[in-house]
């Protein structure tokens, strides 16, 4: 009789690496979400596992575990992922950093100590392998008996139809080596078609399966000075492409001081996976989110399916809100397909 794989959710979000985790064969117990919306979208779509709405560090671990009626070691994976702006790029240069989001990072180890999982997954922007946090995690697992290793991934390269570079600490207990852990994790797991994933596939794929009155399917409302600048941004083109009249004063004083934006007011390439899903992700002022050939941004359940999300998934919250959900999501393929390696990887 198999193993049943289980796993806990931490920084859950609107649920997409439990969707992910749970495609792949494992039984989510439960998650830990402090966002309101979020919380609501996780609860609207999976009801079945048990969701605490709460400040991760207001939570006992080993409480928790007694709740959860689990044993040490009886536990699977924990799956972390801990709120990345800090941590981003985007953040670089300025004059303070915020801690307060990033150290999260360390209540980690509290749930590693409290359960002792055969795996622990975190995922995060590249830039968390730049900040001494992530040094200082990866030195307190091992000497908890974690073999770890740093991984620097690509969604795309999971079947995901999206460049979005990722950061992924992998750690396992009991190992001695982390020379025993796979080098790369694009080569893991992989058991169906997954090469060559285009904005085009993955709206081919929604078209076949939209709902008739999916709330999501609603693009941001736009002024009429947006609406005609996205109306002059030819197929394929970026704000590059714009005649002086739709040009953006903004736009120029970067050009003129060597610095520039140059995904704003670009579309969306058929042919081409999608730029990073970001929290502003359906908005073209913010980057190349404007659909393909309408003159449009895409819409809220376009920028969900080029993150993986299925199409009947639902989501609660504003609009502002939903597209931060859809932006901050890990997305659901490259979940699956870490799912299937973690789970070759247990004994």
């Amino acid at each position: 009789m198999s193993r049943q794989l289980t796993a806990i959710d931490l920084f859950a979000g609107a649920g997409g690496a439990t969707q992910g985790l749970r495609d792949s064969g494992f039984r989510v117990l439960a998650a830990v979400e402090n966002d309101r919306d979020a919380a609501s979208t996780y609860r609207l779509n999976h009801p079945t596992v048990q969701l605490f709405e709460a400040d991760i560090r207001s939570i006992k671990a080993t409480r928790l575990r007694e709740q959860l009626r689990l044993r040490p070691r009886e536990l699977t994976l924990l799956k972390v992922c801990p709120p990345c702006q800090g941590f981003s790029s985007l953040a670089e240069g300025r004059a303070e950093v915020d801690n307060f989001r990033n150290d999260l990072v360390g209540h980690t180890i509290r749930f590693v100590r409290a359960f002792e999982p055969a795996a622990v997954l975190l995922e995060n922007v590249p830039g968390l392998g730049r900040d001494v946090r992530s040094i200082r995690l990866q030195e307190r697992l091992k000497a908890l008996g974690y073999a770890t290793r740093v991984y620097k991934v690509n969604a795309l390269d999971f079947g995901v139809p999206q460049r979005r570079r990722r950061l992924i600490i992998l750690a396992l207990r009991g190992l001695r080596s982390s020379d025993r852990l796979p080098e790369q994790l694009r080569e893991q797991g992989l058991d169906g078609p997954t090469s060559n994933p285009t904005v085009r596939t993955a709206f081919d794929c929604l078209a076949e399966a939209a709902t008739e009155g999916d709330p999501l399917n609603v693009a941001r409302s736009s002024t009429p000075t947006v609406k005609a600048r996205i109306r002059a941004v030819p197929v394929g083109g970026t704000r590059f492409d714009l005649p002086p009249e739709h040009r953006l004063a903004c736009h120029e004083n970067l050009d003129l001081r060597g610095r520039n934006a140059t995904a704003s007011y670009g579309r969306l390439r058929l042919d081409e996976p999608a730029p990073t899903m970001t929290t502003r992700c359906t908005t073209p002022a913010c980057g190349s989110f404007i659909h393909p050939t309408e003159h449009r941004g895409i819409t809220l359940r376009e920028a969900a399916t080029l993150q993986t999300f299925p199409p009947t998934y639902r989501f609660s919250g504003a609009y502002g809100s939903v597209e931060r959900q859809i932006g901050n999501a890990v997305p659901v393929l490259m979940a699956a397909v870490l799912g299937r390696t973690i789970k070759a990887l247990v004994p």
